[in-house]
């Protein structure tokens, strides 16, 4: 499997922790699939 350190290190820098998924809407982090909280955000 191929890494992306760079990607790794903004995952970590952002969230404090390696987990995926990982969804940025603006400046709103969401660490796993909240499909409420992505709907606000979303405005949909």
């Amino acid at each position: 499997m191929a890494e992306d350190a760079t990607a790794r290190d903004e995952l970590v820098a952002r969230t404090g922790r390696m987990a995926v998924p990982v969804i940025a809407v603006d400046d709103e982090v969401i660490v796993g699939f909240d499909r409420g909280r992505l709907k606000r955000l979303l405005g949909i």
